[in-house]
Formats: C-alpha cells, sequence, structure tokens
C-alpha cells in the first residue's frame, strides 16, 4: 500500500490556451500514480487563468452579470461566491485577450470599463469584500477604464474627454475624481512588475497587440497617469502595479485595494506548506516557463517553496527558457502537450526526483 512518506505534491494550473485545470489535475493524478507514488495534486492559480476553476470547491453560489467587453460591447461574465460576503472574479473574462481575435488585440483602444461596472454590480448585490484575479488581461490603460465606471474623467483639456484606452493618456493633462466602490477589494496579482519602465507593464504589451513603438506610448501614457494621480509615483513603484497592463495600479489609485501575491494566497489556503512534510517530490508546471514565471507566478513560486524546504522539484512545461530555482528534474520540449504527454512527462519526472531522494 502506498504511504504518505511516499507521496508527491502537485500543483496543477491551467496550461495557457492547451490544457484546461481539470484536465491537468487528472494528468498529473495519473502520472504520479504511473510512478508508483501517492499523488496530493491541489489545483492552483496565481491569479490568472483558472482562478475561479481552483476555488471550485469552496464556492457556495455563482451569479452572472453583463457588463461591457474589452472593446466595449457587452458580455456576461461570471462571479463565485466563497460567502454571503465575498465575491471573486477574474479580470481576463472582463477584459482579456480569450474575448478578442488576434486582428482585435490594440491595448491603445481596449478597456477596462467592463471591470468597474462587475464590481459595482457586486457591491449592490452584497459583496462587502471582492477578491479581483489579475492576468491575461487586453488592456494597457491603467485601470482608467474602470475607474471612469465610477465617475472619474480623463481629459486632454479642461473639457475634452480622453478616448478610452491606453493609447491617448500620453496627452492626460487633468483628472476629476469620482467615488471608490462600496466594498474592499482585494487584487490577486500574478506578477511582481511595477508600473513603467524596463520592468513594467510594458513588458506584456507586445502579446496584447502592440508594436515596440506603441509599447513605448503606452509606457509614457502610464508613468503620465501616475504622475497626475494623488500619491501615484509612490504606488507606480508597488510590486503588482504592473499588472494585468496597470491594472493594478488602478485598483490602488482608484479603489484603494490591497495587493496580495495570487500564487501565495492559494497556496496558504491550501495548506501547501504544511502537504510538503514528508514529500517525496513537489510538481508544477505551465505551457512556458520563463522570466515572468520567477516574478511571481504560480510555478515558480512552487518550485522555491519546494527548494526552501529541501525538497526536489520537477518542473514540466513544453518550453523552459531559465533555470529553476533549487534541486529541480526538468520535463519539456516536444511542442504543444496533451493530457496523455502530459501524464507521461510527469510521470518520467517524479520517477527521476523519486530516485534522488533522501526520503
Amino acid at each position: 500500500m502506498l504511504t504518505f512518506q511516499r507521496s508527491v505534491v502537485a500543483v496543477a494550473q491551467a496550461f495557457k490556451e492547451t490544457l484546461d485545470l481539470a484536465s491537468v489535475v487528472a494528468a498529473m493524478e495519473r502520472g504520479i500514480r504511473l510512478a508508483g507514488l501517492a499523488p496530493r495534486v491541489i489545483a492552483g492559480s496565481d491569479g490568472g487563468d483558472g482562478l475561479l476553476d481552483a476555488i471550485a470547491g469552496e464556492v457556495t453560489r455563482r451569479t452572472r452579470h453583463r457588463v461591457a467587453g474589452p472593446v466595449g460591447s457587452p458580455i456576461d461574465v461570471p462571479a463565485a461566491w466563497l460567502d454571503r460576503d465575498t465575491a471573486v472574479v477574474e479580470s481576463r473574462l472582463v477584459c482579456g485577450l480569450s474575448l478578442l481575435r488576434p486582428e482585435e488585440r490594440d491595448p491603445r483602444r481596449t478597456t477596462t470599463r467592463g471591470l468597474g461596472e462587475l464590481l459595482d454590480r457586486l457591491a449592490s448585490d452584497g459583496a462587502g469584500r471582492i477578491l479581483v484575479g489579475l492576468g491575461g488581461s487586453a488592456t494597457m490603460d491603467g485601470g482608467t477604464g474602470m475607474a471612469r465606471a465610477w465617475g472619474w474623467k480623463f481629459l486632454r483639456s479642461n473639457v475634452e474627454l480622453l478616448p478610452e484606452g491606453g493609447g491617448d493618456l500620453p496627452e492626460l493633462v487633468q483628472i476629476r475624481p469620482g467615488r471608490a466602490p462600496a466594498a474592499r477589494i482585494t487584487a490577486l496579482v500574478d506578477v511582481r512588475h511595477v508600473l513603467t519602465g524596463s520592468n513594467g507593464a510594458m513588458q506584456f504589451a507586445e502579446q496584447k497587440g502592440a508594436t515596440p513603438d506603441v509599447a513605448a506610448r503606452l509606457n509614457v501614457g502610464l508613468a503620465r497617469l501616475a504622475e497626475l494621480v494623488e500619491g501615484g509615483p509612490a504606488l507606480a513603484g508597488r510590486a503588482g502595479a504592473g499588472a494585468a497592463g496597470g491594472l493594478g495600479f488602478g485598483l490602488l489609485a482608484f479603489a484603494r485595494a490591497d495587493l496580495v501575491s495570487g500564487a501565495s494566497w492559494i497556496l496558504e489556503r491550501r495548506g501547501f506548506d504544511g502537504l510538503l512534510r514528508g514529500a517525496v517530490a513537489v510538481v508544477a508546471g505551465e505551457g512556458r516557463f520563463d522570466a515572468t514565471s520567477l516574478g511571481g507566478k504560480l510555478t515558480g513560486e512552487v518550485l522555491s517553496r519546494a527548494a526552501a524546504a529541501g525538497i526536489t522539484g520537477v518542473l514540466v512545461a513544453p518550453e523552459v527558457t531559465v533555470e529553476p530555482p533549487g534541486r529541480v528534474v526538468v520535463e519539456t520540449g516536444g511542442g504543444t502537450w496533451n493530457a496523455a504527454a502530459l501524464e507521461q512527462r510527469v510521470a518520467a519526472g517524479v520517477a527521476r526526483a523519486a530516485s534522488l531522494s533522501p526520503r
């Protein structure tokens, strides 16, 4: 019989645009068993793709709300309630890349307005606290679209409003305050990037549809926004301010939100550090493990915690471009994986890791 002492802890998350969370959970469980060990698989997220799926077992009810999508057309967006007072949403389901065709991706024009509308609706429905997962956004408006839903005005002159999106923010000359949402907001960030500069929101501009020239202009616009917001320079330097195209900054500035690591939030909620006791190995993976994975994302956080506990990690990812932290067995290559390929990679990696473990 398999024993707890020969267990493997795995943290599953969706592989962007290829494998959903449930498929990854099942493949990791099968792979660990195939290697002859007992699986202890956590459904995880760092605030981006799959947050609502990761907390599905804790949800008491779900609601749907019609709000503006990333280009303004109405969409229906889900919210999950942990209790009567606490709602959880994913910003990517309001203003995310997955909602747009490739030719529609243009962060000069996409807006976060729908998120502001959604937060208002949830507060009206009784939410005293709202957790907002940030990640996968199609926007770089610094949260100004969201703030517009709360009555904030962004002007290029004393009378002329700026168009929505991030493209015209360099011309911002005046901000007329609105209100903050009635609920307490906590943003679950998937990166530690600040608002501007080389370690800012512009790092992700290309995947949102921006050319290098457009990315540079968007960066100037976000810097201009920070100049004109009360306390803006300090808020712009906060870790996570650059998340979701500066939406982290917008939540700080316009909603008085708290920013916390989404990866840490989910791991602590699952008791991850306690599960490590007696584990032979720890498995984590994603579609592409790169420098951003070490900047607040779930896979990097899992492997860092395994290293700190002296446990061998197993990294499964079709593409790996940076060295993972700690003692890690890497299973990579082969292009896009299906569930069967992931299962085989997990099994091979766990078998190798178990041979290295003194436990």
